[in-house]
């Protein structure tokens, strides 16, 4: 596997990949679609590059199964600028493409931005996903990760869609 850094001319096909797998319905949804509840889109390129260019520590690390092969999975690894002890990263947007998410990749690409994130002073990666995602709660607790009781509020606008509810963010903590 290979693991790097997202190149900007990588960035129409990561916006692709995690809408696709986000948003995806039917036969292109995998198992973290979360289109029963969320409509739209997960991202765009404009926000994307705004993200990258509001957090000069963050990277987005691309996975591949060999050098120049098809972009199989992505992850957003950046210093979690809510913790004050300075310690911990935010881990985000772990993406997988749906017809490739039985090979566990998922699994590789978690462990390698933790690693990343390690590397770079971490103890501990903070990563948050949408209540009502019970199935996605128990793979992160899995690989161990801990609810810590904290809570924040999904975003109302439609930047990361339009939910169809009430949602939440649960936080979850593992130390490294």
């Amino acid at each position: 596997m290979i693991f790097a850094p997202a190149l900007p001319s990588e960035f129409p096909a990561i916006v692709d990949l995690v809408n696709s797998a986000y948003r995806g319905q039917g036969a292109q949804a995998g198992w973290t679609t979360e289109a029963g509840y969320i409509d739209g889109q997960r991202i765009d390129l404009e926000s994307l590059k705004q993200d990258l260019a509001e957090a000069p520590n963050a990277v987005l690390l691309t996975l591949r199964d060999a050098e120049g092969g098809p972009l199989l999975g992505c992850v957003w690894v950046v210093p979690d600028a809510e913790v004050p002890e300075g310690d911990a990263w935010y881990l985000g947007m772990l993406t997988i493409r749906p017809d490739q998410q039985d090979r566990q990749l998922g699994r590789a690409l978690l462990a390698h931005g933790e690693a990343y994130a390690r590397d770079r002073g971490a103890r501990r990666v903070r990563l948050t996903v949408v209540h009502l995602r019970d199935t996605l709660i128990a793979w992160y607790q899995r690989r161990g990760y801990a609810l810590t009781g904290e809570t924040k509020p999904f975003p109302v606008a439609e930047r990361f869609g339009r939910p169809q509810r009430a949602l939440e963010f649960v936080v979850l903590e593992k130390g490294l």
